[in-house]
């Protein structure tokens, strides 16, 4: 089993709640589905988390609701935590690269704040 924690940054600012009150209730209820299958799971299909090719190991959580596909950006630290830094309604094939520079912009800070002793 996985532990999740959201990424904050030095001020105690956590994106990806700000993602998740901008959604409907039953948007949230299947992101945090999705999540739920990440932190259970052992082998987690494709359709909900995948590493993301050229990147620092960035991993997507894949949800969709009513039309509608979300995504929310992560990194493993340690062997099965899993911190979220970033999420985005998709509107494109492809995964925003401005979403993935945020993702391995913010996994650079919580190593960091991590190696110094201020993340977690």
């Amino acid at each position: 089993m996985r532990s999740i924690e959201f990424y904050k940054n030095d001020s105690g600012h956590c994106p990806v709640e700000d993602f998740l009150d901008s959604l409907s209730n039953q948007q949230v209820e299947k992101v945090l589905w999705v999540l739920k299958i990440i932190k259970e799971m052992e082998r987690v299909p494709a359709c909900y988390f995948k590493k993301l090719v050229n990147t620092d190991g960035i991993y997507e959580a894949r949800s969709s609701f009513g039309g509608n596909i979300f995504r929310i950006l992560c990194f493993f630290h340690e062997r099965n935590l899993i911190i979220l830094t970033n999420g985005f309604q998709k509107k494109t094939q492809a995964c925003p690269e401005s979403e993935i520079e945020i993702a391995e912009k913010r996994k650079k800070d919580y190593l960091r704040r991590y190696n110094d002793g201020r993340a977690r």
